[in-house]
């Protein structure tokens, strides 16, 4: 799939859930809920054990469902990065920046989503071919950050990811978030293996996302 399909579906996902759980099948099973409740955007942290098996048997799972996008976060490497990509990841998210890997998303054309905190860091990232960066942690900041780095980098396009709830998606979305990564607040039904409560939440994240 050409990369700018990948960011097409990303966007249009608007919510990219998180999935930082402590087994594979906690994990793959949370992504199931999520996307369940209408969620599909994915990002499989590399902090789950077999990560990378997690997001192969869910790329399986949903080559049916074109609207499902499964990629890798957490991704601090370019070796974890290729690992990602051959099992299936369509786009790479870290939570800083890294060269290195930036260059070998390029060169295998998938999208890749570093971490900043700054306008430096956002301006070294799109120099190096990041079309969206992820604002992190975005807890750190209030919505009027994305507006304060659009003044100079207008072109820049932001994803806040850490501490994103439902009370304060709307007002991310109102300052210009691209999409938002949502995690913890998502998932707090997973210790209980209650993932019918995990769908439910993730609904209302879509129901109040897609309000306008």
């Amino acid at each position: 799939m050409k990369k700018v399909e990948v960011l097409t579906r990303i966007e249009k996902a608007g919510v990219v859930a998180v999935v930082r759980e402590s087994t594979s099948k906690q994990a793959f099973e949370a992504a199931k809920a999520v996307v369940k409740g209408g969620i599909k955007g994915i990002e499989v942290t590399f902090s789950v054990p077999q990560a990378d098996q997690v997001i192969t048997d869910l790329k399986k799972e949903y080559q049916n469902d074109t609207g499902v996008t499964i990629g890798a976060g957490t991704v601090l490497d370019p070796i974890t990065a290729r690992l990602a990509i051959m099992a299936g990841a369509e786009f790479i998210v870290s939570p800083s920046f890294d060269p290195t890997t930036a260059e070998l998303c390029n060169l295998y054309q998938i999208p890749y989503m570093p971490g900043c905190m700054t306008i430096t860091e956002m301006q070294q990232a799109m120099k190096s071919g990041a079309d969206v960066v992820k604002l992190f942690p975005a807890n750190h900041f209030t919505p009027q950050i994305i507006k304060a780095a659009k003044a100079p980098l207008p072109q820049v396009n932001i994803m806040p990811t850490g501490g994103i709830n439902l009370e304060n998606l709307k007002e991310w979305k109102k300052a210009g978030a691209i999409m938002v990564g949502v995690g913890g607040n998502l998932f707090k039904g997973v210790a209980k293996e209650d993932y019918d409560s995990v769908t439910k939440t993730a609904q209302e994240y879509i129901e109040v996302w897609q309000t306008n």
